[in-house]
This record gives C-alpha cells, structure tokens and sequence, in this order.
C-alpha cells in the first residue's frame, strides 16, 4: 500500500524506530507539524539529541517486543524503521511491528534485496535513504493527497495538489495567489472529454504549464505550486 492510497485525514500519532539522521529528519518534521512523536533508539546520546524536538524519546532496545509494547507503540498510527544499517534488527522489528497490527509501517532499506525482504514480511513502504529524503517521507505522510512535494532548494518547496475551493471559478489574476498567499502556479491539470480510436467518450487529462492570468481554476484540477516552504504548506492547507 503506497502512502498516497491512506485516509485523507493524516494521522496523528508517529513512531520513528532509530534516531540516525533520516529518522531524526522524519521526526522532527512530523513534530514541527503537530503530531505526536516517539522516538525509540538503544544509543543514549542519540536519544539525548533528538528529546528536545519530539513528544517522546526512549532508549530501548527495538528488537526487544516487550519493551516496545511497554512504551504504547502500539497505539500509534504509522510506524517508521529507519535502522536500516542494522539489517537483521530491521527485520526483526518490521516484523515485530506489524505482528502488533499498526496500520502501517514504513521501513527503511540499504540494498534491493534488503527492500524485497522487508517487504516480504510486512513493511506497507520501502524507502531508500539515496531515493526518500527524510522530510519528504514526512510531508508524504502527513498530506496523504498530495501528489507530489519536492524541495526545490533550501527552504523552497514546490508541490502538486487539488485546487482549494478559494480558487474554484477565478482566473489566476482574480485569486491573486502570489500576493495573497506568497506562491506562483506554474501548471494546471484537468480532464476534458475526449474520443478514443473506437469513438468513445473518454476523459482526457490535460496540462496547462506556466497557465495565463486569465486561466479559470475549477473544481477537481490539480495545480503546481511553488513558493517558500511554510508559504506552500499554508496555501495547501486552505479550504
């Protein structure tokens, strides 16, 4: 199951096994946006580091089920393995997790076969740290309908998702995204009807890039935004 396929409501409740730096990544954005993070690794130091950005952090061993089980891990929406290093532990752990019946775990890979193996016992997600930055992975989670969401460069981001209703039967110059909200749509997307070989009525997708001022939004088109990272994540936000 890919992340784009959960609930529109993100859920709430995380739990990031392995404070390295793409688990760190992962919770400290998931916390920055509000949610409810415990953060699980055997290395003091680490622990040390990331409590101060997290709603929990415990020093435990992962591989130890009871343990986990002590700490509530199984009250938590979505689950992210992120000691891929330790190959064995992280199968262990997927394991363990999805035994627990979390909805989802999410599970963190160094090699192909790795990816395949943990697939094979359970993980909803494989990612790769070369191919899934941790903040990506954490935008993906907690915007389950958003398409797409990249970092273009530091600090700005630029993303795919449904026009909000604020724009619904405006032109871009009437919703004057970029002074009212600090970012530009570059691309419209919508479906049109069409014909196919056989003559049949078919929906067709259409792409508008770098759209006019004078382009009416409508409701159901997609829309590519770019902007500052906290500008694009309040835009997206609105109704």
């Amino acid at each position: 199951m890919g992340l784009g396929k959960m609930a529109d409501k993100f859920p709430r409740q995380f739990a990031v096994i392995g404070a390295g730096r793409f688990g760190s990544s992962v919770a400290m954005t998931l916390s920055k946006n509000g949610c409810e993070v415990t953060v699980v690794d055997h290395d003091k130091d680490s622990i040390q580091k990331i409590s101060e950005y997290v709603s929990n952090a415990v020093q435990l061993d992962a591989t130890d089920e009871k343990a986990l089980k002590s700490i509530g891990i199984e009250d938590v929406d979505v689950a992210i393995v992120s000691i891929g290093e330790q190959m064995e532990a992280s199968i262990l752990v997927t394991m363990a997790l999805k035994q627990m019946a979390i909805k989802m775990v999410v599970a963190k890979a160094v090699t192909e076969s790795h990816g395949k193996i943990l697939a094979r016992v359970g993980a909803d997600k494989v990612v790769f740290p070369e191919r899934d930055m941790g903040v990506r992975l954490a935008n993906a989670l907690l915007h389950p309908s958003l398409l797409e969401h990249v970092e273009v460069s530091p600090g700005y981001n630029m993303a795919e998702f449904e026009a909000p209703k604020v724009l619904w039967h405006k032109s871009i110059a009437e919703s004057a995204v970029r002074v009212k909200h600090g970012v530009q749509i570059v691309a419209l997307k919508r479906c049109k009807p069409g014909l196919n070989k056989e003559g049949e009525s078919v929906l067709e997708e259409d792409v508008d890039l770098i759209p006019s001022a004078e382009t009416v939004v409508n409701k159901g088109d997609m829309i590519l935004v770019i902007g500052k990272e906290e500008n694009v994540r309040k835009f997206r936000s609105l109704k």
